[in-house]
Parts: structure tokens; sequence; C-alpha cells
């Protein structure tokens, strides 16, 4: 709990926005709808965008009377409560934990999408760094809290708490089944997933051990929140496909033969048996490799499947006004993070997980 942070219940907390891209845009919209929040600083890393105002970037059409800057020190000197945090971490992860770090050694609440590998770290953050980041966390009096729709809501809060209505449970499978073709994030998708790249290529994303490093946190917090050991290390799959035609995408354009659609997982195995399963089907076209799990609906899912005593299974699709499911996937991951501002702010010091925050609701945003 950030040691700024005592102020009457009636007070908004004052919170900074990190970030005008994709989720960072959300961000701000959130910020300026939800009752217990005041937005009061926004930075940006584009000089393009220093000097608008916060409601323009995030296309309110209308001023929010904060103006972006790319002067770190100077929103750090804000002292606010809380920085909501959605800059790029996928490509700068090393720099992004640096970052978060120095805030909350200043005595900032941070709520951010990432690195991913922060939602859940027991076990997947090297024991140095870890210590470091809990030190951070209490020279400062401040918490870290991690999440966003996947990793995050999707698979960590919604599977747990469906497993409160289990006698017996076998195996949990969490899936995010979707087409990526409106998904924009050129450099995630060319350089991490490697789509539109020759099959021989092998990105970043699908090298020996970094599967568990991006979404080992999902299935390692589930054991964690069951009570349950796994081995060691966990298990990653990884099945790319070609695309058959040329295909294009808001992100990148995929030549036929190049790589089209990835299906990987993440197991986490007991005794060797299957027991936690992160399943990621991921096509940038709807009709690419058809035999792949499907979502009940267009454009995408996320499913939560429990094989047990009862056996139970949930898809839960989502798309925004204008009917696109990634850009709801935006909203989503910027809302779970918004409204999480006032829990992370609460809680006592430190690395804040998913585990400490099953309470978090949409409380004050019907309209």
């Amino acid at each position: 709990m950030s040691l700024l942070s005592s102020r009457p219940e009636s007070t908004p907390l004052r919170v900074v926005g990190w970030s005008t891209g994709t989720v960072g845009r959300h961000v701000i919209a959130g910020i300026d709808r939800h009752p217990e929040l005041e937005l009061v600083g926004l930075w940006v890393s584009n000089p393009e965008k220093v000097g608008q105002d916060a409601g323009a970037l995030a296309g309110l059409g209308r001023d929010l009377g904060v103006t972006a800057t790319n002067d770190r020190d100077a929103l750090i000197a804000l002292r606010p409560d809380a920085i909501v945090h959605t800059a790029m971490t996928d490509d700068r992860m090393f720099e992004a934990i640096d970052d978060l770090k120095a805030f909350v050694a200043a005595g900032i609440n941070v709520i951010s999408s990432g690195p991913v590998l922060l939602q859940y770290p027991y076990g997947v953050l090297w024991e140095d760094a870890l210590r470091q980041v809990e030190k951070a966390c209490a020279d400062g009096g401040a918490s870290l809290h991690v999440n966003g729709i996947d990793p995050g809501f999707a698979n960590d809060v919604l599977p747990l708490v469906m497993t409160s209505l289990s006698q017996r449970i076998d195996e949990i499978r969490v899936s995010e089944i979707a087409d990526y073709s409106t998904y924009y994030q050129p450099v995630v998708m060319r350089e991490l997933f490697g789509f539109g790249k020759p099959l021989e290529e092998t990105p970043m994303l699908w090298q020996p051990g970094v599967l568990s490093l991006a979404w080992g946190s999902v299935v390692r917090q589930i054991a964690a929140g069951l009570g349950v050991t796994l081995d060691e290390p966990l298990t990653e799959v990884v099945d790319r496909r070609p695309a058959e035609v040329d295909t294009s995408t808001v992100s990148v354009e995929i030549p036929a033969g190049t790589m089209g659609a990835v299906r990987f997982q993440v197991i986490g195995r007991v005794d060797g048996v299957d027991k936690i399963v992160l399943d990621h089907v991921t096509r940038t076209a709807e009709d690419q490799v058809p035999e792949w799990p499907q979502p009940p609906t267009g454009g995408g899912c996320y499913r939560v499947e429990i094989t047990g005593e009862p056996h139970m299974l949930l898809d839960f699709t989502h798309h925004g006004e204008n009917g696109d499911h990634n850009d709801s996937g935006m909203i989503t991951t910027a809302q779970r993070l918004v409204n999480s501002v006032p829990h992370v702010v609460a809680a006592p010091a430190g690395i804040v997980t998913a585990l400490d925050l099953m309470s978090v609701t949409g409380r004050g945003l019907v309209s």
C-alpha cells in the first residue's frame, strides 16, 4: 500500500496513465469513467504526442485537461497514488522490469499489463530478479500488480472461480481460440510470433523455455490456487502451420507458405499426467486449420474446460461496439487494470497477484 494513499474515501485516487497505444487509450477512457479515479498525468513515447490532451489521444472527442508528456521525472514528481502502465514490454522485458521497480521504489503503486511473467512470478522469474522487485516494493511501501485478459482474468480468476463448483478435478484446460487478423501489434505478430516468416525460422517465442516465461505464470498460479505441486519443468508443445493462400492482416502480410497459424501449449503435469494446460490456438484467418479447436462464434473466445466431477465447459466471448473481438480484447485488458487500481492501492506493499484480488468488480460503472 502506497504511503501516499492515506486520504478520505471520497477523494479520488490520483492516477497516471503510462502509454496511449492499443490498450493505453482505453485506460484513459476507463479512468475518466471510474468514479474513484482521477487522471492527473499521461506519459507518451512518441514525441509527436507530447503536448496533446489525453482526451484527444484516447479518441474521446473532448479534452480532459491533462497534457501528455515524455518527462518521466515530472510524472513521478506528481506523487500519484498509482500508475497504470501499458507500455510495450514484450520486446524490452528487462528495461520494463527496471521501470516498474523504479516506480514502486518511489512509493507509487503500479498496475501493469506486462511483463506478463510478473502476473505470477513465483517459479517463473529468476530468484535474484524476484528479490529485487520485492525489495523495491518494500522500500517504497507500494504494490505491483500485473494482469489483463490473457495472461489474466480469462485464465486466472475465471477458472479458479469455476473450480469452486467441482467435487473432483482431473484436468483444467484454459484456452484462447482467436483470429488475430484484426489485432494491431506489428512487432508481436511478426517478430515474436513469426507470422509471415518462413517456417524454417524460429522466432523468439518458440525458442525452448520462452513459452514457460510468457505463459508459465498462468499454469503456476492456477496450481497455487488449488494447492497443486507440479512436475518440473513445465512442458511446451508448439505446432506451427503455413498459410495456404496469401493472407492480409492489419499488422502483417502473410504470403502463402509462410507461417499463418500456430497452436501452442504450456502444460503442468503431476507424476507425468497433464493437470493444468494453457492452450492457445492463434489463426490469422477464420478458415485456417479447421481441425483445431473452434470458437462458438466468429472471431474468438476464451474457453475453460474442467474435466472431473462434474465436467464443465465455459466459452467466454466478447466483442466491441464495432463487433470486433480484438478491439474488445484491448478494452477488457484495460478495464481489468483500471478496476483493480483501488484494490492494489489498498493492498499491503509487495507483489499482488490475482489470488489476492478475487473481489475486483465493475463497481460504479453501470451507465
